[in-house]
């Protein structure tokens, strides 16, 4: 039902956009495709960052060995 109604709203709205003209249409129609691509994106984002702190990639053990080995490499530069 929702994908109906919004083929037929996006239907309407091509519509309105090929009515205001190639130049104007073309600009509102680029602005409407490059929003949703930028929301799109965001929300990627914010579900990533979200799924790595609720399932890290590395064990405990794993971590605190590479901070462990990371110490021990600044001790030997210094």
């Amino acid at each position: 039902m929702y994908l109906l109604l919004s083929i037929i709203l996006c239907g309407l709205l091509g519509f309105a956009l090929l009515m205001m003209g190639p130049l104007d249409g073309g600009i509102i129609a680029f602005a409407i495709v490059v929003g949703c691509i930028f929301r799109g994106l965001y929300l990627l984002h914010d579900i990533h960052k979200r799924i790595v702190v609720l399932a890290p990639s590395k064990s405990k053990v794993q971590q605190v060995y590479e901070d462990y080995i990371k110490e021990k490499d600044k001790d030997v530069n210094v």
